[in-house]
This record gives C-alpha cells, structure tokens and sequence, in this order.
C-alpha cells in the first residue's frame, strides 16, 4: 500500500465500528488487483481522514451520509449506511426525520425511495414501528 498506513488502519477501525467487522472483511477480502487500490485508499481518505476527525460524532456523521447519499439516490449505500447510522445510535423517528428532510430539498420520489429501503433495513432489524 502507497499510503499513510497509520490513517489506514484508523480508517478500518472506524470502518468496522460502523458497518461491522464481518461487512468491512468480506469488503477488504472480496477485494482483487482491480479494486482493492480503490479499497484501501477509500478506507484511509473516507474512514480514516474523514471519520477519523472527532470534531464530529459518529452519530451526527451518519445522519449526515443519510441525507447527502439519500439526496444522491446511492440506494445500495444508503441501506448499508442506514446500517451502521443504527449502530451509532440514530433512532428510527431520526431516520423518519432525515427522509422527511430529504423530500422537502429532493423531492418526494427520492424521499419515497428512502422509505422503502429503511422499511427493508428496519424490518430486518427488527426496528419498524408502525
């Protein structure tokens, strides 16, 4: 690897805490020559440089990826950070809440596509409350 190993296996720390260590391993293992530059250097810019600064928390952090990947339509992103926002402790009316935000800026097809995939992901967890 070509970069700061140190922000690196910050990056991973981080990484794990939030999505979980078995997602964060298939991720890194699944990973071939192709990918896995993409992979290591997303771990240390994303997780470590960006996750890593604790000016803001992990809550706060994932509240704000659930609104920015939201209002981007990443729906397989979103889910897997919906994901790790519930293990950093946003609660099911906070997601309702950012859904709400994100069809008051991106529109109610965008905030209808939120819901259903937190309808899957809740459902899952056992979370969805009626």
């Amino acid at each position: 690897m070509n970069m700061d190993n140190d922000l690196f296996e910050k990056g991973l720390a981080a990484r794990k805490k939030t999505l979980g260590e078995e997602y964060v391993n298939k991720s890194l293992q699944q990973a071939d020559d192709f990918s896995r530059p993409f992979q290591e250097a997303m771990t240390a810019w994303c997780w470590g440089f960006g996750w890593g600064d604790e000016t803001i928390n992990s809550k706060t952090r994932s509240m704000m990826n659930l609104a920015m990947i939201g209002a981007l339509g990443k729906m397989t992103e979103w889910e897997t950070h919906l994901k790790g926002a519930l293990n950093n402790g946003v609660s099911v009316d906070e997601i309702k809440a950012i859904i709400h935000i994100i069809g008051i800026y991106c529109g109610v097809p965008q905030a209808l596509e939120c819901f259903r995939s937190a309808r899957k992901i809740l459902d899952e967890a056992g979370l969805f409350e009626e």
